[in-house]
């Protein structure tokens, strides 16, 4: 066998059906994937706010996904075709063991599809801070199956969808944080008045916290000290560094206006001078 027989024959066997038809096949279907996964995004990845976006872009990986498996499955029933596999038959059997799998495959299937409901009623998308029983956390992933939550500590807990009805999704809201602040009975109730708006005024007008928080005054009087409550609200993801800084500002505007915070003092007497 000469050289040219020999590349006619590899042509030969290539340009078959069989296996062109499976080439062609396995590349457009790859492609039709990738096409498909670019345009949904083009047309849902905007948001007009930065939840609307991670929304969207969990929404974009569980639709690109369910249309990955449904092109490699109708790309696979194409090519048994080309290899004279009777997919007709095949599609009727797999029927049946479809209705016999989901009998024993109940649960299974019940986190699939809370899965896509949870994402499309806008109930969780990866980013939420969310409490499930007294694990709270950030969702690292959301999948047709099971929800990933990672604690602040780093420990991750993986939720079957079929539970997610106990979560409770704290990013949808905005937080309300209550300060007590304890200050000596000497200082005057309008001084502190004064200064602790003055403190949730500038941290609005950074847009640090929201315009609803508010001084509202007294909520103790304490065996050393009178606390007074201040009412904070802002992003949810952020109420753990904003309690920090507002305390932090709430200090300095003391110190700076002389204001004292009483703490507690143990008085020693020797058993000689009693």
């Amino acid at each position: 066998m000469n050289f040219k027989t020999f590349i006619e024959n590899i042509l030969d066997f290539v340009l078959t059906k069989k296996v062109l038809g499976t080439l062609l096949t396995i590349i457009i279907a790859i492609i039709l994937v990738k096409v498909f996964k670019n345009v949904v995004s083009k047309i849902l990845i905007k948001g007009k706010t930065d939840y609307e976006a991670k929304r969207r872009k969990t929404i974009i990986e569980l639709i690109g996904s369910i249309f990955k498996y449904i092109i490699y499955i109708i790309a696979g029933l194409i090519i048994l075709d080309f290899y004279g596999v009777n997919t007709k038959s095949l599609i009727a059997s797999i029927g049946v063991a479809g209705a016999v799998l989901g009998l024993a495959l109940q649960d299974t299937l019940k986190d699939f599809i809370s899965g896509i409901s949870l994402i499309l009623e806008n109930y969780l998308a990866v980013g939420d801070t969310v409490t499930y029983n007294d694990f709270t956390g950030e969702v690292i992933e959301l999948g047709l199956r099971v929800t990933k939550i990672k604690k602040a500590s780093g420990e991750v807990m993986v939720i079957a969808n079929r539970n997610i009805d106990t979560i409770v999704n704290l990013s949808q809201k905005k937080a309300n944080l209550y300060l007590e602040i304890d200050t000596a009975y000497e200082e005057k109730e309008s001084k502190i008045e004064k200064v602790l708006m003055k403190v949730i005024d500038e941290a609005i007008v950074e847009k640090l916290i929201l315009p609803d928080s508010e001084y509202l005054g007294i909520n103790d009087l304490g065996a050393s000290s009178i606390k007074y409550l201040v009412k904070i609200n802002c992003d949810q993801n952020k109420r753990y560094n904003i309690r920090r800084e507002m305390l932090k500002r709430i200090k300095l505007a003391y110190d700076k206006n002389n204001i004292k915070i009483p703490y507690n003092q143990i008085e020693v007497h020797h058993g000689g001078d009693i």
